[in-house]
């Protein structure tokens, strides 16, 4: 017990018996310098009477016996040592103090050898350096007990192993699943592992900075998985044609595995001839007018990003409504004929007193219409433009004609997962013209939604690269519904304040709330916070270490403390993820959270990307061909306006529906 008087009576002992280790040096000296003391008159009888008593104990039988007494006695005072606590002391610096004292201890008898010299100078060069060895051993001994021999382990300076944990290391596979090979570290070994998405109709997000591996770790994976497993798909290929070529390559290894051979389509700006022609508003798949109002507020929200977050402001819905009546009324006016994007631009443009003589004759569009009408003959301009001008100047903006090419014509039909006629279908876009082109796709993606959300369809994976750079409405709906219809959706994002910048803070949380899976590579700030949180804790070892004057002491216990701090997402490497799986009734994974570097055999990739075809040419085409429907869709409109103008003159009962301003 260290109490105060056991502390003293144990110094009291050391004292002791390092007082015996020096009183046997001192001993051993005037026994073999006996010549030299006695020379300097040092000698008496009774010494010399006691020093024949100790010699026949053995003590000085031979030359070093008494040295390695005292030396003995010295070490056992040193044992209970307690010198001041140094962190700067090491090991090296005692011992080396020990062993140069011990050297000089026990060669200190070569002094007697020296040739030439008198006795007594000897005798003082031999005492002299045996002492210095035995100061020597004695401060190297004091040095020992003053190094702290308890230290924290300083190898492991950012807690990587203390932060690892269990991942999921079987394969689990059905016939839905996306399986992703992997190997992670615990507690310093790396061992194998899986990535086992096995509901992804549960919706998979994919987040990561650019060059974190999103699309060539995971999401072309998504793309081979699902077409290897008979899905139809649609792919929004971003930066047109990375994952396009991956899906058509992919579709034609895979394409003869569907009980129905699926048909492969691209929609693409840029380059006609690789490109189908789709009509987002075919009058077949237009039911009623709420059909149009979605398409109408998804196209104007694509073109105006700002007016998400305002929703429900008059001079946001006006807009909106003004759009929904030109496209219903195209739906109604001979069956759809004329029913298309391209149609609807260009009869905007018309001017009121003819557009709204027109557009009067159309019933069901009459209440949307009537409070344009009213201020335009109320000569309330300032009004009528603000509502009406931002949809004309935003639609506009849309008046190209490889634009107004591809949208009016309809080469197939957005039902991706019809049984009978299945379709894997890529769209893409161009970074440089992502206002423009990025407003077109969310329209096409609003009403492929719509087809392809219900129930008794094909299975179906809906792959969007890069998501906020289109606008979908109501995004949260399908990924909460299209579970029971069968429609696996992955969502490729760079950050989670992107998707809150484009789609409004309250949208973009309950999208990345009710997502079951996410796989996220490099990401920062809010983000990282998020996942972590997400991630939740795990039980980890702390050590804290207490120095006193005399004493060390290291207490450990363990704590819960966050299983991926941020500060380690955001300083993720390219292939190295982070996320969390979710599971299914018939498989329970008590592993779902998960870090680890997905295993990409990069030498085979290479080879099959070597190996891809390019997208065929679909159709030989010129800019004369372009031009004339261009000019044919502008030519529809005016006999439009030209033979409605007719009839409504003709017909005296129309004719109270002229709009004619005074």
């Amino acid at each position: 017990m260290q109490t105060g008087e056991n502390e003293q009576a144990l110094s009291k002992i050391l004292d002791m018996t390092r007082f015996i280790s020096l009183a046997i040096l001192v001993l051993h000296f005037y026994y073999y310098c006996y010549t030299a003391f006695k020379y300097w008159d040092l000698t008496v009888t009774l010494t010399d009477r006691l020093m024949d008593n100790i010699h026949n104990t053995g003590l000085f039988n031979s030359f070093h016996t008494s040295k390695l007494f005292a030396l003995g006695f010295l070490s056992i005072s040193l044992m209970g040592t307690r010198g001041r606590k140094d962190e700067k002391l090491s090991y090296k610096t005692a011992f080396a103090y020990i062993l140069t004292g011990l050297s000089i201890y026990f060669l200190s008898y070569l002094s007697f050898f020296v040739p030439k010299i008198a006795l007594t100078t000897a005798a003082v060069l031999y005492i002299g350096i045996t002492s210095i060895g035995f100061m020597l051993v004695l401060s190297g001994g004091t040095l020992l007990s003053c190094v702290i021999q308890q230290k924290l382990n300083g190898k492991d300076i950012f807690n990587k192993e203390n932060e690892t944990f269990p991942q999921e290391e079987r394969l689990l596979e059905n016939k839905y699943s996306i399986n992703l090979p992997a190997q992670y570290k615990l507690k310093g070994k790396t061992r194998k592992s899986w990535i086992n998405i096995i509901n992804p109709f549960r919706a998979l997000m994919v987040l990561g900075s650019p060059g974190a591996g999103k699309s060539y770790f995971v999401i072309r994976h998504v793309i081979t998985q699902h077409i290897k497993k008979g899905f139809t798909m649609f792919v929004y290929d971003f930066k047109f044609d990375d994952l396009s070529k991956i899906a058509y390559n992919t579709w034609l290894k895979y394409k003869t595995r569907y009980p129905i051979e699926p048909m492969f389509y691209v929609i693409n700006f840029d380059d006609l001839t690789r490109s189908h022609r789709c009509n987002p508003l075919d009058h077949e798949n237009m039911t009623d007018i709420t059909d149009a109002a979605e398409s109408a507020r998804t196209i104007l929200m694509g073109l105006n990003r700002e007016w998400i977050k305002r929703q429900g402001d008059f001079f946001v819905e006006s807009p909106i409504n003004f759009l929904t009546a030109i496209i219903w009324y195209l739906r109604k006016y001979k069956d759809g004929e004329f029913c298309t994007l391209p149609h609807v631009i260009e009869l905007m443009q018309v001017d009121y007193d003819n557009l709204f003589t027109v557009l009067r004759t159309e019933k069901e569009i009459e209440v949307l219409i009537n409070p344009f009408v009213n201020a335009y003959l109320n000569d309330v301009m300032e009004q009528l433009e603000g509502q009406i001008a931002a949809a004309k100047i935003a639609m506009a903006r849309l008046s190209s004609p490889q634009l107004y090419y591809v949208l009016s014509g309809n080469d197939f039909k957005l039902d991706i997962n019809n049984p009978d006629q299945p379709k894997i279908v890529c769209m893409g876009n161009n970074p440089q013209k992502i206002q423009i082109y990025g407003a077109v796709l969310s329209l096409y993606v609003t009403r492929l939604l719509k087809l392809v959300n219900k129930k008794g369809k094909q299975i179906s994976s809906l792959i969007f690269d890069e998501f906020p750079t289109i606008y979908l409405n109501n995004m949260d709906s399908l990924i909460a519904t299209a579970r029971g219809n069968r429609v696996a959706t992955c969502l490729g994002i760079q950050d989670f304040s992107q998707l809150r910048k484009d789609y409004g803070k309250e949208q973009a949380d309950v999208i990345m709330n009710i997502i079951g899976n996410i796989v996220s590579g490099q990401v920062t700030g809010d983000t990282a916070k998020q996942l972590s949180e997400r991630f939740g804790k795990i039980m980890q070892d702390r050590e804290s270490l207490s120095i006193n004057r005399t004493d060390i002491s290291i207490s450990r216990s363990k704590q819960l403390e966050v299983a991926i701090p941020p500060s380690k997402i955001s300083a993720l490497s390219s292939g190295e993820f982070v996320g969390m799986v979710a599971d299914d009734p018939d498989c329970k994974i008590e592993l779902k959270a998960f870090h680890c570097e997905i295993l990409n055999d990069h030498k085979v990739l290479n080879q099959e990307q070597e190996s891809y075809k390019e997208i065929p040419v679909i159709r030989k085409l010129d800019n004369v061909m372009v031009q004339r429907n261009y000019l044919q869709i502008k030519q529809d409109v005016q006999d439009i306006i030209q033979s409605e103008i007719e009839r409504v003159l003709s017909d005296p009962s129309l004719r109270h529906l002229i709009v004619k301003k005074s």
